[in-house]
């Protein structure tokens, strides 16, 4: 029983995760939705990524741009691992081929990781960015190992699972990725509580102290690199397994700022803020994708307003209100949150009906495509439709920016009162 209160947050997300899908069952035909399958196991596959990312950027302070280069070497060491075991060539269970990726990683990792972190901050950065785009075109030329633009197929039905089961059904697939996250995360988490974990945090915040007390802050640098190797490389593995195919794409730029933008979202300052990056990345990605055509807009208007006025990300917003819920008066911002809320959507609507008349004028336009809302085609050359977006946006500014000073004189009053009480030294 103590083993289940200590782990409580943890079970109960496990639960909610098999439970989910089955929001979505279609009892009729006895299945489930394989679009939410796929979806919720690409989140499970981009957290791992984002996690271990999160062991550079978070935990050392590395900035990496080329973090997908070990995700795909991964993928890539597990495709080729799984047709190996196709044909007969070696034995591994289809439950233990994300950790043969994970080895993969770890290995590319500990080899491009002794060029890399011999320089830290801005000359890391861009190490690593040039070492993306040279695997990238590595990716193209070497046909034998990367298969070029065609990448590696696989067929994940082995016939050699330790449980029996054939992984022929996205939900299975999904399991497997499940078991796999909680695997992978409780590993991390651990790992930040390591002698290692530690250090690599103080070489984050003053490697040169680090120095003085005797520690290499180019090694706590390589065994970090190596480490976040081997965990993205996991989720490589895992990545193949979901789509039975690797591209020269999971080594590009583009999956390195998925990782970027999930960690900077989520917040870097928290354990599970990359996890909740992940999730609206993903949907960003793979929800709104299907709606709108300027989605990327949308993912970087995000990432700039979270830089600039939410720099510890979601879960630093979260830990924000932790001072004023341990005072027991967190009920009092219930009405100051809900006075913001109208404005607030006021001006997410008007943002959203502009940028989206916007790209019905060009993009929508050039595509034979009509904007629509609710089943009523909207004329983007009519100058209503523009006038209400523009309204909304800035009377909506103009509302939430007087009932921001009201929030602000509210919040300082219980932040002081949590510091008499010594909740915030």
């Amino acid at each position: 029983m103590s083993l289940v209160r200590r782990h409580w947050v943890w079970l109960l997300a496990l639960v909610v995760l098999l439970a989910f899908p089955f929001l979505f069952f279609d009892w009729s035909k006895g299945r489930h939705s394989g679009f939410v399958l796929t979806l919720m196991s690409e989140i499970g596959v981009m957290a791992i990524f984002a996690l271990s990312y999160n062991m550079l950027m978070g935990q050392a302070g590395l900035l990496s741009f080329g973090h997908a280069v070990l995700l795909g070497l991964g993928a890539y060491c597990a495709a080729h691992v799984v047709n190996l075991v196709k044909a007969g060539t070696i034995w591994l269970p289809t439950e233990l081929v994300p950790l043969a990726g994970g080895l993969g990683g770890m290995f590319f990792g500990f080899v491009l990781g002794w060029l890399v972190t011999r320089q830290r901050a801005t000359a890391f950065a861009m190490i690593t960015m040039g070492l993306g785009e040279l695997v990238s075109a590595a990716a193209l030329m070497f046909m034998g190992f990367f298969g070029g633009e065609g990448g590696i197929s696989i067929d994940r039905v082995m016939d050699t699972s330790l449980f029996g089961v054939a992984y022929t059904s996205p939900w299975q697939v999904y399991c497997l990725v499940l078991a796999w996250a909680f695997i992978a995360a409780m590993l991390m988490r651990l790992q930040t509580q390591t002698p290692l974990g530690r250090i690599a945090n103080a070489t984050r915040d003053n490697f040169e102290r680090a120095q003085f007390v005797g520690y290499d802050p180019r090694i706590v640098r390589l065994l970090q690199f190596t480490l976040s190797g081997f965990f993205a490389g996991i989720a490589g593995g895992l990545y193949v397994l979901i789509y039975e195919i690797v591209t020269f794409d999971t080594v590009s730029a583009a999956k390195s700022a998925n990782a970027l933008l999930a960690v900077y979202i989520g917040g870097a300052g928290g354990f599970f803020g990359p996890i909740l990056g992940t999730i609206v990345v993903v949907l960003l990605q793979s929800g709104v994708s299907l709606l709108s055509n300027a989605w990327l807009l949308y993912v970087g208007v995000l990432f700039i307003v979270m830089v600039m006025y939410a720099p510890g990300g979601l879960i630093g917003l979260i830990f924000m209100h932790v001072p004023i819920w341990r005072i027991g008066r967190l009920r009092e911002l219930l009405l100051p949150y809900a006075r913001a809320f109208p404005p607030a959507l006021m001006v997410m609507l008007g943002f959203v009906l502009l940028v989206e008349l916007l790209s019905f004028t060009t993009i929508g336009a050039a595509q034979g495509k009509k904007f629509a809302i609710g089943g009523n085609v909207i004329d983007t050359t009519a100058p209503l439709p523009w006038l209400i977006a523009l309204a909304a946006l800035v009377l909506g500014a103009l509302w939430i920016r007087r009932e921001a000073r009201g929030f602000r004189e509210r919040w300082d009053a219980l932040i002081e009162d949590a510091k008499r009480q010594g909740v915030v030294s």
